[in-house]
């Protein structure tokens, strides 16, 4: 694959080794991780969201069980869903449209550990405000853990 920001970078370039001719591909998956001839990320975090999203049905049942602390609760996210979706984050380099997305995973698994929050004037159960979740959640966000690995 050839990496530039010449869209035509890349077209004309045959690869043969041993009389073995390599075809040009827009995209690959390396070590799990999918490169793209243009160096964008998002195809990579949009993988990455659905690994933690298929991971996370094999752990519900212990996110929503009233016997397990939210402590508890909190390592699991962090030692299970947050590792399947910052695997490979070290490369990645952010724009604000990305950070949202992955803020966005991390608070509605955040909102599943918490609950919602009743309103003592209206007596009415609510969600959990991404302020909130804020306070509640004592760890670094995804988007800090992430731009510490850089």
């Amino acid at each position: 694959m050839v990496m530039s920001r010449d869209q035509d970078a890349g077209r004309s370039h045959n690869i043969k080794i041993d009389n073995n001719s390599f075809e040009r591909v827009e995209q690959f998956k390396y070590l799990g991780t999918t490169l793209t001839n243009q160096n964008s990320i998002q195809a990579e975090i949009t993988s990455r969201l659905k690994s933690g999203n298929v991971c996370y049905p094999s752990v519900q049942n212990l996110m929503s069980s009233s016997l397990l602390s939210k402590n508890l609760k909190i390592k699991i996210y962090g030692t299970i869903i947050l590792h399947v979706v910052l695997y490979g984050c070290e490369t990645w380099s952010l724009t604000l449209r990305e950070e949202r997305r992955l803020r966005m995973f991390e608070n509605r698994v955040l909102r599943s550990i918490f609950g919602p929050k009743k309103n003592e004037v209206i007596r009415e159960w609510r969600k959990q405000h991404d302020e909130n979740l804020n306070d509640l959640y004592s760890s670094s966000n995804i988007v800090r853990v992430i731009n510490r690995e850089e």
